[in-house]
């Protein structure tokens, strides 16, 4: 094969998960959105010797990565292994402004830019469902059992509503609001989370059955209330969606603490978004003047990053 070019690039943005969190991991829907608010660029060079790499975890050659880049070295090597071609010759660099950690889909965005990127380099076609079986590679090891949602999100410029194992429904959000994303500075912890989960479900004499299902039911409900632009009674939706959350014990006290805020603060509704027990949370509301006083007023109550993001095609943030 010939390298057409010695350098080449990929690209891939965050994710929101509007609703069905932890349920999704459980054959119940979800619904996220693209967040192109925060993105990732991976560069791929053709360099002399062993392959290097620069991202904020590690600068140096690759062979001597940290564990926590296992699943970029093991999504390489599976690219290249495809092309039946060394992984060697190659420096990768890593830009990302997704918070890594925080339920945002880092780690997905990050191993879609690098696949991207490698087939960009090798001048090859990239099947959508090629690159969803590289970035599973990385997801599977990042998260243990991911859902294979942010694998799908984070390459799409659609919202989905997704039922594991099913083929995604791509469909367009047209809402005349906002979410506020705030940040809680503190990373998540999806693994543990979804394992803890799962154990609840799991046991008969837990609740936990219940609540995935309960869950799954909001997602549904969700869904029609996004085709009816009806914003309250989604933001409705949202606060149950939470308690149900609440209850699976993935939240935490900065979490509760930063959605308490957001409700006293106008929001129409506020939940975590991710594997919980930190990372971010979302809030609805209705009007880009109380999504500004909002950030400020989250800022205030200690989140270290906010984000407005429209819901809609025809608003924009000012």
């Amino acid at each position: 094969m010939e390298v057409l070019s010695n350098t080449a690039s990929g690209r891939a943005h965050g994710k929101i998960i509007l609703i069905g969190e932890h349920s999704v991991v459980h054959d119940e829907p979800a619904i996220a959105i693209p967040f192109t608010s925060a993105n990732v660029e991976v560069t791929v060079e053709r360099i002399d010797g062993e392959s290097t790499m620069e991202s904020i975890y590690h600068t140096g050659k690759v062979s001597e990565a940290p564990a926590v880049l296992n699943n970029l070295i093991k999504t390489l090597h599976a690219v290249c292994d495809y092309f039946s071609l060394s992984a060697d010759h190659l420096h990768i660099t890593i830009e990302s402004d997704i918070p890594a950690e925080r339920g945002m889909g880092s780690s997905a965005a990050v191993a879609t830019a690098l696949v991207r990127a490698l087939f960009n380099y090798f001048d090859e076609e990239l099947p959508d469902e090629l690159l969803y079986q590289f970035v599973s590679i990385s997801e599977k090891i990042a998260h243990g059992n991911p859902s294979g949602l942010d694998a799908k999100v984070v390459s799409s410029n659609e919202s989905i509503f997704y039922v594991k194992n099913k083929k995604a429904e791509f469909f367009n959000i047209e809402l005349p609001g906002y979410l506020v994303v705030a940040d809680t500075g503190q990373q998540g912890e999806t693994v543990e989370a979804v394992a803890d989960v799962g154990k609840l479900v799991a046991d008969p004499k837990k609740e936990g059955r219940n609540l995935i299902e309960e869950l799954g039911q909001l997602t549904n409900k969700a869904r029609k209330f996004i085709e009816m632009k009806d914003l309250a009674h989604l933001g409705e939706i949202l606060e149950k969606a939470q308690n149900k959350l609440n209850k699976l014990t993935v939240s935490n006290k900065k979490l509760d603490l930063l959605i308490e805020t957001a409700k006293a603060n106008g929001a129409l509704g506020a939940k975590l978004t991710g594997g919980g027990r930190g990372g971010c949370i979302i809030a609805l509301v209705d009007q880009i003047e109380r999504a500004e006083d909002l950030t400020k007023a989250l800022l205030q109550a200690g989140a270290t990053k906010t984000w407005i993001h429209p819901l809609g095609a025809n608003i924009d943030v000012e």
